[in-house]
């Protein structure tokens, strides 16, 4: 649980951000867009006409969530990984009739400010926030510790990681919510190259408000003084790793400095800031096995474009 005073520094972030610039290629987690300002942008891009993944979905969610409940049963704890403002959460609070609900999101603010909307919803219903990375294992809440639980990722967030990562991941979550506990987690598909590149490249321009957000977080947080203007938002597919990535380019030489360090970049030069992996479905049910969890239904709009997985957390067998 992160539990660093809302005016310190993360120390991860800044050994992220120093190793991301230090390397060859260089390159920074995705995780760190997400302070408030991040956050609130990348709301208002689930919102644009082009992103069709929030959409979908939602709207997915919608009608299958009594199929889900009758899977999972009532009374699991809820524990929703990279919660953000939890807008499909209600659509699966609804029909699962939880005992508790754990959103886990390492933007503490707007983590409390999304709990307390959503305690307005649901007013019977225990509402408990952990601000934290949840890449690592986790510790819930005592008050859930002895409740069956059903993890909740949405929103392809797994496909942000490289696969070595997403199985970390996966593994962490059956550390953190126990063996028989279940997983409803969204992937999104492959598909039209265009589609994907207007996705991830409006042209309100909010995409690359929201990349570009990350170099000013790095200077307002890391004493630095990036020109944040000699840089430019970029989104590629590439084919090899079945990804969009988004990259900041330099568009001019440039130097800086972080924390007192100099830097350099050439025009042309660019910062990996972002990997949006899609999986077809036999690569999704191997990523979940590799990961320690058996697909046990699944689930996609009438396009094909977006799968929801019910997985469960399944105790180790013996290889034949």
């Amino acid at each position: 649980m992160n539990l660093l005073a809302p005016n310190r520094i993360d120390p991860a972030f800044r050994a992220d951000v120093l190793a991301g610039f230090r390397s060859a290629r260089r390159a920074i987690p995705a995780r760190w867009f997400y302070d408030r300002a991040g956050s609130e942008l990348f709301e208002r891009i689930t919102g644009l006409p082009d992103y069709y993944p929030t959409r979908v979905e939602t709207a997915l969610l919608q009608r299958i969530a009594p199929e889900v409940a009758e899977r999972v049963g009532p009374g699991r704890a809820v524990v929703e990984f990279g919660s953000g403002s939890s807008i499909k959460t209600p659509h699966l609070l609804e029909a699962v009739a939880p005992a508790a609900y754990v959103p886990i999101d390492i933007s503490g603010e707007f983590l409390r400010e999304s709990a307390a909307a959503l305690a307005s919803d649901f007013p019977k219903l225990s509402i408990l926030p952990v601000e934290a990375d949840f890449m690592h294992p986790i510790a819930p809440p005592p008050e859930i510790a002895s409740l069956p639980k059903l993890g909740f990722f949405p929103g392809s967030t797994i496909g942000n990681m490289v696969a070595r990562t997403a199985v970390n991941l996966l593994r962490a979550m059956v550390e953190t919510l126990g063996v028989g506990s279940m997983l409803l987690i969204g992937m999104d598909r492959i598909k039209d190259v265009s589609v994907l590149i207007r996705a991830y490249d409006d042209p309100e321009g909010v995409t690359a408000a929201f990349n570009l957000n990350l170099l000013h977080r790095i200077n307002r947080e890391l004493d630095a003084d990036i020109p944040v203007d000699a840089f430019r938002h970029r989104a590629i597919w590439n084919d090899r790793f079945a990804r969009i990535e988004m990259h900041l380019e330099a568009t001019r030489d440039v130097a800086f400095s972080i924390e007192g360090e100099r830097f350099t970049m050439a025009a042309g030069e660019t910062i990996h800031t972002e990997n949006s992996h899609k999986y077809g479905p036999r690569d999704a049910r191997l990523l979940l096995r590799a990961g320690a969890w058996t697909p046990i239904a699944e689930w996609t709009d009438d396009e094909d474009r977006f799968a929801l997985i019910l997985a469960e957390a399944q105790p180790p067998g013996t290889a034949p």
